[in-house]
């Protein structure tokens, strides 16, 4: 049977189509772009790197004298912090998570949180999760090793996703401890699970900023960044907006938490004139336990001084009494004392 004959149609095509006008042949595919015959005729993906070292090396150099201030300010608290009690470590990280749960949307205040570390009371059904969170970023600030010796183990989530961090901050390697943390903080944020992933950037490049100090681990084991109010974790344009957003916002954290080992400081040499006339050792170490933690229960206090229940409510008393504590409660029973700044 004859085929139809359609005049549209420019009949058959020959073996070889050369010579045949371009435009009559729009339905053939497009020449390959690279040697591999297997690709598809399809959009292809950015493949640009995600954080280019050169972009961020430029607004390093540009940003040279508040990377100085804030290097400045910081080293006063790294020496600050090794020239004094471990307790003072834990109500920083405490105060900056406070304020991190807060940027994260789930709003603790630092004495509910410092309540649920040392007692794990205070959560509810709905709030055990980010309070789990919460407790996990306050550890994760005031021990265990640094993140540039394993991301993976640091962020407790091993896999693919954490190589590309890894070698991100190889590829970062020359630039400020500083500068590093901010594209760390900012490389979670976008590649990282969903879960807890802004808590997690930040307390991830808090740890890795500590970096800069002079003896590491001795002093600061994490440059605050919220303490101050979080303005510098919501930095937004090109790399330079972002570090200058982040070092601001850092320098501010920093002296914030300066000003509380200030008020903490004179609070202890106050209470340790005042208490020089007692004996034994439980009002020391209560003085200890009370510059580390926001509110103190006598469970918390007995473990911590490893002293008697009647030892510990006694001096706890005498510390009330002097000025020095305040009983916020008004109960008889589940009581907790805070000091008074």
């Amino acid at each position: 049977m004859p085929r139809p004959v359609d005049d549209d149609f420019p009949g058959d095509l020959p073996d070889d189509p050369q010579g045949i006008p371009e435009e009559d042949l729009w339905f053939l595919p497009g020449p390959f772009e690279d040697d591999d015959p297997l690709d598809q005729p399809l959009p292809r993906a950015d493949r640009r790197a995600l954080f280019e070292p050169d972009e961020w090396r430029a607004a390093e150099q540009a940003l040279a004298g508040p990377l100085a201030g804030l290097s400045l300010a910081f080293g006063e608290l790294d020496l600050r912090l090794r020239q004094g009690p471990p307790g003072l470590r834990l109500r920083l990280a405490l105060q900056e998570v406070a304020t991190l749960s807060w940027w994260a949307g789930t709003r603790f205040p630092v004495e509910r949180l410092g309540l649920w570390l040392a007692l794990r009371v205070g959560s509810t059904a709905e709030s055990e999760a980010a309070l789990a969170r919460a407790g996990w970023a306050t550890r994760r600030l005031t021990h265990g090793p640094a993140p540039a010796q394993d991301i993976g183990g640091f962020l407790d989530r091993p896999g693919e996703t954490i190589e590309d961090l890894a070698v991100l901050l190889r590829s970062m390697a020359g630039l400020h401890p500083v500068t590093q943390a901010a594209v760390l903080f900012q490389a979670w944020r976008l590649i990282g699970p969903e879960t807890a992933r802004d808590l997690e950037a930040a307390v991830l490049a808090a740890r890795h900023g500590a970096a800069m100090s002079r003896l590491p681990g001795q002093g600061a084991p994490f440059l605050p960044l919220a303490t101050g109010g979080p303005g510098g974790l919501q930095g937004q344009g090109e790399p330079r907006r972002k570090l200058a957003a982040w070092i601001a916002g850092a320098e501010q954290s920093v002296l914030a938490a300066l000003l509380h080992l200030e008020r903490l400081t004179a609070w202890r040499q106050r209470a340790e004139e005042a208490t020089g006339d007692l004996s034994g050792r439980v009002p020391a170490l209560l003085l200890d336990v009370i510059e580390g933690w926001p509110l103190v229960a006598a469970p918390l206090a007995e473990a911590e001084t490893r002293a008697s229940r009647a030892a510990v409510q006694r001096n706890l008393d005498r510390l009330t009494e002097r000025g020095l504590i305040e009983e916020i409660t008004g109960q008889g029973r589940f009581r907790l004392w805070r000091a008074r700044l």
